[in-house]
């Protein structure tokens, strides 16, 4: 009897809703593909990038360096597995989005709307949702 009460208990904990499944990776898959996006822009030195970090005064070089990470973080995030890399690249973003916001408030450059303040405060947050509702093989004991 105890064994079938395992077996069920095991099983009961590896399922998991489909949309909560279904959620994360709608939400991981955007987060990963902006991410992607805005550290090939940055490598690659699209649009304002060069003049939008000249304009925080800051040097050009850290576009490489900003880029090369996260391009890598966008392919940690789809990655299976790797839980403890994953907890690094959600924090590395959250740290990177909200900086990326305060930079800007500090040096007065809101963009129109308050868009160089709301950008990287909206992938901060989906970053958020993504860490929150990683399944649970992603998550640290």
């Amino acid at each position: 009897m105890n064994k079938v009460i395992g077996v069920k208990t095991s099983m009961e904990l590896n399922t998991r809703p489909l949309g909560k499944t279904v959620a994360y990776w709608a939400v991981t898959g955007l987060l990963a593909a902006a991410i992607m996006l805005s550290g090939i822009g940055q490598l690659m030195q699209f649009g304002g990038n060069l003049e939008l970090v000249t304009n925080l005064g800051y040097p050009v070089y850290v576009l490489t360096i900003l880029g090369i990470w996260k391009v890598l973080g966008a392919i940690v995030l789809l990655v299976p597995g790797l839980p403890r890399l994953k907890e690094w690249v959600h924090a590395g973003i959250f740290f990177l989005m909200t900086g990326a916001a305060l930079s800007h408030a500090f040096a007065n450059d809101y963009g129109d709307y308050g868009f160089n303040l709301i950008l990287p405060l909206s992938y901060a947050a989906l970053n958020i949702v993504s860490w929150a509702l990683r399944p649970p093989k992603n998550r640290l004991s």
